[in-house]
């Protein structure tokens, strides 16, 4: 009886195979036949996807490398190997997704009548609306955190919206702080819908992003803001058992 000879070149990745999956996915987003609105949710599919894949399949792949563990898999990859290979299939993956939505999708958007103006794109009566909507509907449910010896890097929550700002000057009470950390409520919604009038469309929305990067000078009275930068942690949601 002949048995086959099986080579790891025949075995996929598992997480590559992962990747490889969510490029298809993205690939009905470029289908000029997918209705418009289907192909915006693809591409929100492929965010979702990989949020998962990092929370859990890196995630078990950066605790094999750090607890030391160099055994190949079928296909010969060590874990080491796997997450470099990740690391450059993701990238490009998230760059393409980008790519088509700022340049086909979100275009094809705006030429029927659905717009997502950006910041320096915003109009004298949008800056007008939106400052107000701050003032009314976020300002009371933001509270910043300074970073000083007396408070430490807070806990950031998992997949939250949150934004390092860069400080210069003393506040109000007279205490001098060079940074501090800006939390998003996870109940504040991520879009807000302009009203008709202001929008210059049938359908326009801002991002709560940048409302907040436009406006966020006004949580830190007295002081000058010089750099703001959004950020976002993907936590580790790998489950581990100890069989012991």
């Amino acid at each position: 009886m002949n048995r086959r000879t099986v080579t790891p070149a025949q075995f996929v990745n598992r997480e590559l195979g992962i990747l490889a999956f969510n490029r298809r996915v993205l690939a009905q987003a470029a289908d000029d036949a997918v209705p418009l609105l289907e192909r915006l949710r693809f591409i929100t599919i492929v965010s979702s996807n990989l949020d998962e894949f990092f929370e859990i399949r890196v995630a078990g792949l950066k605790e094999s490398i750090r607890l030391g563990l160099h055994d190949a898999g079928p296909d010969a990859r060590s874990a080491a190997e796997v997450f470099d290979a990740v690391s450059r299939e993701a990238h490009a993956l998230v760059a393409e997704q980008y790519k088509l939505l700022n340049e086909v999708v979100l275009p094809s958007l705006a030429r029927e009548g659905i717009v997502f103006p950006r910041r320096e794109e915003w109009t004298a009566a949008q800056r007008q609306w939106i400052r107000d909507y701050f003032f009314r509907e976020l300002l009371p449910v933001l509270t910043p955190i300074g970073l000083d010896p007396a408070h430490p890097f807070p806990r950031v929550l998992n997949k939250s919206l949150n934004f390092a700002v860069e400080l210069q000057g003393k506040d109000a009470f007279g205490r001098s702080s060079r940074a501090a950390i800006v939390q998003a409520p996870r109940a504040l919604p991520r879009l807000i819908r302009l009203p008709q009038a202001q929008a210059g469309a049938e359908y326009g929305f801002v991002f709560l992003s940048s409302i907040l990067h436009a406006h966020v000078g006004e949580l830190f009275t007295g002081m000058n803001v010089i750099g703001c930068y959004q950020f976002r942690v993907t936590r580790n949601s790998d489950l581990f058992v100890d069989e012991e």
